[in-house]
């Protein structure tokens, strides 16, 4: 027997036996009403990045969408599943807030400095182009005095560059343009740091992070 798929289906047994029963009513609601989520969270598809525990949200509350680097296509280069979502969650579902998030150990961050590691993957490497554009400045950013005096790596540098550069793309889309124009939308990127389990956040407008909860370990 596949020993991956036994382990998802024990899991699948675990959740009816010991979740479900003490939030039937919640799931029975969720079933019995259209979704009303407050947030759409665009992040990466790393494994190790889990938005409804970082968050501690409930079933409902946030619209999740997630790809290699969190990246949003500017508006008409790369019209498919990413822009899709983007349109339904601000146009039907009618968010809040859009989270770009990024995160440390970012395996397509990597690939953007190490090209040659995506040589043989030809769609992850016409992926990061949505990219290139934060590698050129996260280039510029790292070589500035006040990060080589803070011992900052190439690679948090272009994460947060990556995560400021989405949030650019994010407004080109009509949807959000409209929103946001209207006062019915806001956005943010977020750094989340899996070692530490610190998150950064930039709020719309800023170019720098900062920290939630001061009272965590500091530095990503």
């Amino acid at each position: 027997m596949d020993e991956v798929l036994q382990r998802l289906k024990e899991g699948v047994r675990r959740f009816q036996t010991e979740v479900y029963p003490d939030q039937a009513e919640v799931f029975a609601q969720a079933a019995s009403v259209p979704q009303r989520p407050h947030t759409l969270f665009i992040t990466c598809a790393d494994s190790r990045v889990d938005p409804i525990a970082i968050t501690s949200s409930g079933t409902g509350e946030v619209f999740v969408t997630r790809n290699i680097g969190n990246m949003v296509p500017a508006y008409g280069e790369m019209l498919g599943g990413v822009s899709a979502v983007i349109e339904f969650a601000v146009t039907s579902l009618s968010v809040r807030h859009v989270v770009i998030c990024g995160h440390t150990h970012c395996g397509a961050m990597s690939a953007l400095l190490h090209p040659e590691s995506v040589a043989e993957m030809p769609t992850v490497k016409a992926w990061l182009v949505n990219a290139h554009a934060a590698l050129a400045a996260a280039e510029t950013q790292h070589d500035r005095p006040t990060a080589i005096s803070t011992g900052e790596s190439m690679i948090d540098v272009l994460t947060e560059q990556n995560v400021l550069l989405q949030m650019q793309h994010l407004k080109t889309h009509p949807s959000v343009a409209r929103a946001m124009a209207e006062g019915a939308l806001t956005i943010s990127g977020w750094i989340y740091c899996i070692g530490t389990g610190e998150v950064f956040v930039a709020e719309d407008g800023e170019r720098t992070f900062t920290p939630i909860g001061a009272s965590l370990p500091t530095g990503v």
